[in-house]
């Protein structure tokens, strides 16, 4: 651990670093499963609204402090009013396959100073969950960030409550570092904030196991997985 003149330890050196760009809004993340692309009322609302909806239950809305929607003209609104900005970055998930939205994502808390930056507001509609494409798209939004943008963490938080999000979370490489009590209320009631974060030593080993999960060879004609993610993961060295 190095030290100051006073006989202080002190952090680690980072005579090279610059501020990294800001993520560049229009531009898509494009995959074999999936695409990504700035959210728009106009293009996304009325077919993220049939795919949100097949979830009759609207349990995908519990943990997100907004919604459910009790019509494709409210859904717009919000859409217009809270998720057309530039700090959350709202991205749509489109399937490659038919070319029709399926989910959200965004990028948020974006400090490009210090190489810092979140995912956050994450919806997967029924259509979405459990596919190929859910894992590439959160491959692709990594990737954006490590890859193209030179950050330095990328952290994922969720209410502790939420055991869907913390096994997302872990599945996906990130690691658990502690729980903020009493970090904030939605829907009025209580959040104790669990969070998780990749950092960017950490990429290239996960990486790795992304595209070796994501290949071609990795799923069956019926389009199963033949290794889960956590087997394509390389040992930690």
């Amino acid at each position: 651990m190095p030290q100051n003149e006073l006989g202080q330890e002190i952090g680690e050196a980072l005579p090279g670093w610059k501020p990294r760009a800001a993520p560049p809004g229009e531009a898509i993340m494009d995959g074999r499963f999936c695409k990504l692309e700035r959210l728009s009322a106009g293009r996304h609302a009325a077919g993220l609204y049939d795919a949100f909806c097949e979830d009759k239950e609207n349990r995908i809305w519990t943990y997100l402090p907004y919604g459910p929607f009790a019509s494709l003209s409210e859904f717009r609104a919000w859409i217009e009013s809270h998720a057309s900005g530039e700090d959350p970055l709202f991205h749509t998930i489109i399937d490659a396959a038919d070319g029709k939205p399926i989910g959200v994502a965004s990028y948020l808390r974006i400090t490009p100073a210090v190489g810092v930056i979140e995912v956050g507001h994450i919806n997967f509609s029924p259509r979405l969950q459990r596919r190929a494409a859910a894992t590439e798209a959160m491959y692709l939004m990594m990737a954006r960030v490590f890859d193209e943008l030179g950050y330095r963490r990328y952290e994922w938080k969720c209410d502790s409550l939420n055991k869907g999000s913390r096994r997302a979370a872990e599945r996906l490489g990130f690691r658990f570092e502690g729980i903020f009590r009493q970090a904030t209320i939605y829907k009025q009631r209580n959040r104790d904030t669990a969070w998780y974060a990749i950092l960017d030593s950490e990429w290239p080993r996960l990486k790795r196991g992304f595209e070796s999960w994501l290949s071609p060879e990795n799923f069956d004609a019926d389009g199963q997985q033949k290794r889960s993610l956590s087997d394509c993961f390389p040992a930690e060295a």
